[in-house]
């Protein structure tokens, strides 16, 4: 595709998707399916609204058009950004629900099923999730006595997880995006810069864009620690100046109309010290191994396993997993919540497959973040992103 081509996504894409839903419902011989996980809202019809700290899912029924359901004040929301929905499709709960103490939204899903005839069988609900809550199930079963729930939690993504060529797109400029955020973060970077004048700018650069291409905002913020912060992979920021004899890793994300793509580098003032050299001369090799097995027909755990064997054999050791699969995303995580590049995970993989490789290394006196973002290509694998794959040094 053209890189000035649209990333518009058409009617015939969603009836796709509805298509792929509908055949990992009938295989999980599920009859209703309740969508809650915003991703998979989006995927699913188009949805795009800051409005999941409230109740609200996208339910497929055995036929018809998916039905989004939400708060009142949602539904023009719904209307302005889901792809050729008729009128009956949305439907929206009164605002005396929200945050009540003497009724719940989920009484009104609960209403409309039975409205649809949906309210027996076996309806699909997304257990694991960050939007479904212990009370929401509570309301929803007691109200639907006539129903078997089953767990349905990764149905969605699942059908997510080989991605079109306009989803390639969008997260290719979203490539072009976390490559202007590094650039700016060797740009501005400083000893004695407090830490958040620099996530400042780098937050500017992510919402302006590049190429043309305007920034939207990742489900995740800048994690930048500096120092012994950076000994722990998942701290923010402070206003805490930044110094010469410290590491300072930066694990950020471009996003483009809600596609991730995640990259990560570490910056010194600096000569690093001789352990982070060989620490990256370790990840580097290991990443090498392990992108030499990303290949269609080879599994997750193909590249995991060439990653840590030859990572040990420099004497570092990782026990977490070291990549995920990426693309459409909401707050709070920017993965896909389904393959992991880990050991144990056979997922053979395939063409459109795309995945954050995330080898880093935290040490006794900070961290190692050098990360890339790929694509699994017919023939093997891509790099989305060109920025050099090492220490920044800016004296």
């Amino acid at each position: 595709m053209d890189a000035r081509e649209s990333t518009d996504f058409t009617p015939q894409d969603f009836s796709a998707r509805l298509a792929r839903i509908r055949a990992g419902m009938e295989a999980s011989e599920i009859d209703t399916l309740i969508i809650t996980d915003p991703s998979n809202m989006c995927w699913a019809t188009g949805y795009d609204g800051w409005s999941f700290y409230v109740h609200q899912a996208v339910i497929v029924g055995p036929d018809g058009a998916p039905i989004w359901w939400g708060r009142g004040i949602d539904a023009a929301g719904a209307r302005r950004t889901i792809i050729g929905a008729p009128d009956e499709a949305i439907r929206a709960y009164d605002d005396s629900y929200v945050q009540s103490d003497d009724k719940h939204p989920m009484e009104t899903l609960a209403a409309l099923l039975h409205e649809k005839g949906w309210q027996s069988g076996i309806i699909g609900v997304e257990l694991e999730n960050y939007y479904y809550t212990a009370k929401a199930h509570e309301v929803l079963t007691t109200h639907l006595p006539e129903a078997r729930f089953v767990d349905a939690t990764a149905l969605v993504n699942w059908q997510r997880a080989v991605k079109s060529p306009t989803e390639i797109e969008r997260m290719r400029r979203a490539a072009r995006i976390v490559e202007a955020m590094h650039r700016t973060i060797l740009e501005t970077a400083e000893p004695d810069l407090p830490k958040n004048r620099l996530v400042a700018e780098i937050l500017r650069t992510g919402a302006l864009g590049a190429e043309g291409y305007w920034g939207d905002y990742a489900a995740i913020v800048p994690m930048t620690p500096s120092g012994l912060d950076a000994t722990a992979p998942h701290l923010t920021w402070d206003d805490r100046p930044m110094q010469k004899n410290e590491a300072h890793f930066f694990e950020i994300a471009g996003v483009y109309r809600r596609y991730h793509l995640p990259l990560s580098r570490t910056l010194f003032f600096e000569e690093p010290p001789t352990k982070y050299r060989l620490a990256e001369e370790a990840v580097l090799e290991a990443t090498a191994a392990g992108l030499a097995q990303a290949r269609p027909g080879n599994t997750c755990e193909d590249i995991a396993h060439a990653f840590s064997t030859t990572l040990e054999r420099f004497g570092f050791y990782k026990e977490n997993r070291c990549g995920y699969s990426i693309g459409l995303s909401y707050p709070p995580d920017w993965g896909e919540r389904t393959m992991s590049l880990r050991r144990g995970d056979r997922t053979v993989l395939e063409p459109g497959m795309c995945f954050h490789f995330m080898p880093a290394l935290w040490l006794d006196d900070g961290g190692l973040e050098i990360t890339e973002s790929i694509l699994i290509t017919e023939d093997g694998v891509e790099k989305f992103c060109t920025l050099p794959a090492e220490i920044f040094v800016k004296p």
